[in-house]
């Protein structure tokens, strides 16, 4: 076989293993547009995890045929032998024929390169589409809940302010236990299993809390008074008031400035994916910045949103914000071009969390009571 025939063999194969996996890929496309289209969402989502499987494998090959080289480009060349100039009885070739392997213009990101996971969409929600079903009224007993927590279980967690406790609901509303003489309270953030960070709104610390034993696991020191808090990859970001944004690693405790920009007091604060978002009671806005503090959208509407306190978001980076003294619950859009309002008789609701696995609705009022909604 010569070198061209080779070369053209190598080729050939190479194109009919691509055109196997165009097809496949064609059929993966196929059924994700069936099941958009016919399939609940339960079984849109079961079958979008085997989906994302599935293309990881077509990624692997992808991957696989860049690294050894097998998708290069092709140069056959050929050096003329110089003593054809002088054709002699001694000549035994005229010439050599080489092969070259040249990089091909093909480049592939994986998941360290984008930082992120390669995974099928869901469709996205349009804060149009969303109602809220209220499923049922919570009697608290408490006053003065600055946060409130769902957590996967099912159970409820609210902090008191005044007095100072914590306490955690059962999913039917019953008392399931609460933790007194833990000084200051005001956000409480779930942290990982069976693990609660709750701020204490009025000094610098930051008390964890095992569910199960119902002790203060550890007691972080921050660098000013510490309101709303979110978890985000191993740290615990903060409203840090006049210092604003700030970063705490709960592993070794060192503090990070996300941004400078002075904060309200009670400022609560929320992530998505690579977006923040936190409010400011005194001026009634909602500010999203990226995860180095950089401004990407304010949020401003006082004839809607007046003194807003707690904030949470969706699977589809919607923003649910309470409005102290509009009485009301917002959900704003991703961009922060749009926005939807709830009223019906909320009562300066002050804390609230969305539960991204059940999507419910968790709004706790100054008052004793606590509502909790359907998200469809």
């Amino acid at each position: 076989m010569t070198i061209e025939n080779r070369e053209i063999n190598n080729i050939e194969k190479l194109l009919t293993c691509l055109k196997k996996k165009e097809n496949e890929i064609t059929k993966h496309q196929a059924n994700f547009d069936n099941i958009k289209e016919y399939e609940s969402e339960l079984k849109t989502f079961l079958s979008m995890k085997q989906i994302e499987k599935d293309i990881a494998v077509e990624e692997k090959f992808i991957q696989l045929i860049t690294k050894k080289n097998i998708c290069n480009q092709i140069k056959i060349s050929c050096v003329i032998n110089k003593s054809l100039q002088q054709i002699t009885a001694s000549i035994r070739e005229f010439g050599e024929v080489s092969v070259g392997s040249y990089p091909c213009e093909l480049s592939v990101l994986n998941h360290q390169d984008i930082q992120t996971h390669i995974m099928v969409a869901l469709p996205i929600r349009n804060i149009d589409s969303l109602s809220l079903k209220l499923q049922k009224y919570i009697n608290t007993d408490l006053s003065e809940v600055r946060g409130c927590s769902l957590l996967s279980d099912g159970r409820m967690v609210f902090s008191c302010r005044v007095p100072r406790k914590i306490r955690v609901l059962k999913s039917d509303g019953t008392k399931s236990f609460e933790m007194n003489n833990i000084g200051d309270t005001f956000d409480v953030v779930p942290i990982g299993d069976d693990l609660i960070a709750v701020t204490s709104g009025s000094s610098n610390r930051i008390n964890t809390f095992n569910m199960k034993n119902k002790k203060i696991k550890k007691t972080i020191k921050g660098n000013s008074d510490i309101d709303g808090a979110v978890y985000n990859d191993g740290h615990l970001i903060h409203c840090s008031r006049e210092l604003g944004l700030q970063a705490i690693n709960l592993k070794d405790e060192i503090i990070t400035t996300v941004t400078n920009k002075k904060l309200s007091t009670f400022a609560y604060v929320t992530t998505f994916g690579e977006k923040l978002f936190y409010t400011n009671s005194e001026n009634n806005s909602v500010t999203c910045c990226d995860l180095n503090g950089n401004l990407l959208w304010t949020f401003c509407h006082p004839g809607f949103l007046v003194c807003p306190f707690g904030l949470s978001v969706d699977n589809d980076g919607n923003v649910f914000v309470v409005g102290w003294s509009s009485h009301n619950v917002l959900v704003i859009s991703p961009d922060g071009q749009h926005f939807r309002q709830r009223k019906d008789g909320l009562m300066n609701p002050q804390a609230i969390h969305y539960d991204k696995s059940t999507n419910r609705l968790l709004v706790s009022l100054r008052t004793s009571e606590a509502w909790l909604f359907k998200v469809n």
